[in-house]
């Protein structure tokens, strides 16, 4: 059986509707990053792996609420706590202390949790401690390896097809991370190494997905009279032939990571989360950011063929003709 077999959709005729949307998504989560700085201090959540510090997951033995543990943490001065995985489990992640004693915040904090709960009423599960230098490094590798794969992604596209293929795969990918990060800032998701990881994942979906697009514009380009048919067409018709499996193939993945996030548990929810996201707003851009863009490309700069060469060549000698007059 093959679904959207006949499929004759006029995508790039709806780009501007597309554009508002992309346009209203990336906004309302540049909007929500900034009220970040303001209620948390940073653009994102970051978890200890970037800010630095110490997170404590804890396990309670009896039902205990988050505003209990808060108050034997001192109330409104207690670190940021968080439901985490089953009942009565949470994260607890205080501040860096300035002498830079991290080990001694972790010994305070249970503590703190036996003078109020008493001892051998919680069993602490795990105990992460990074320092400011390296969270702080880790940021800027990180920012890093998302910029040298938008390089890694012009580069491959321009060689194996064209530079402005290469370009409208930049600028659907970019759109990819903006909308997804401002999700997440949104939602204000925990990130940590493994949430970069996902967006890294997220960037090589989006790029593949693009990529089954753009060949088989390629091949409708080369096949006869490709070139003289009207770019917008011939873009419609290729999404349209691909269409059965972009659908399948996000489809599937989709119905994996659903179950993931559902039956993974709370170590791998974010990250799992991240791919959804991720792998929505890949299958959307290929179709409504990169083939469009690939349009507006054209029609500034053309398509760089012989033809197209010869046809600005016509222009510039009518022009030149005409100024002579």
């Amino acid at each position: 059986m093959r679904f959207f077999s006949g499929a004759s959709y006029h995508f790039i005729e709806s780009r501007k509707r597309a554009y508002a949307l992309s346009a209203v998504v990336i906004v309302i989560g540049i909007v929500a990053m900034a009220v970040n700085v303001f209620a948390i201090g940073s653009w994102q959540n970051y978890g200890v792996d970037f800010q630095g510090g110490t997170l404590i997951q804890v396990a309670f033995e009896q039902p205990t609420t988050d505003s209990e543990v808060r108050d034997a943490l001192g109330g409104i001065d207690a670190p940021p706590i968080t439901a985490f995985g089953g009942a009565s489990e949470f994260t607890i992640r205080p501040a860096l202390p300035e002498d830079g004693d991290i080990e001694q915040v972790a010994d305070e904090v249970s503590a703190s949790l036996e003078a109020a709960f008493g001892v051998g009423s919680f069993e602490i599960l795990r105990t992460e401690s990074v320092g400011p230098k390296i969270g702080a490094e880790l940021q800027q590798k990180a920012a890093f390896a998302i910029l040298f794969s938008f390089l890694l992604t012009m580069i491959y596209i321009a060689f194996r097809f064209e530079w402005r293929f290469g370009v409208a795969a930049v600028i659907a990918t970019f759109h990819d991370i903006m909308v997804t990060l401002g999700v997440i800032g949104l939602l204000r998701v925990e990130i940590a190494l493994p949430t970069v990881a996902a967006l890294l994942t997220i960037i090589g979906y989006s790029l593949n997905d693009t990529i089954v697009v753009f060949d088989r514009v390629r091949e409708n380009l080369a096949a006869k009279g490709g070139r003289k048919e009207d770019p917008v067409a011939l873009v419609n018709r290729s999404i349209n032939e691909t269409l059965p499996r972009t659908i399948m193939t996000s489809g599937t993945t989709l119905a994996v990571l659903m179950a993931l996030l559902v039956l993974g548990g709370a170590v791998i929810r974010d990250f799992t989360a991240v791919l959804i996201m991720g792998v929505v707003v890949g299958t959307y851009s290929s179709i409504f950011v990169a083939s469009p863009a690939l349009i507006e490309i054209q029609k500034r700069w053309g398509d760089g063929s012989d033809a197209e060469k010869r046809r600005k060549a016509r222009e510039r000698d009518r022009k030149t003709a005409a100024q002579a007059v």
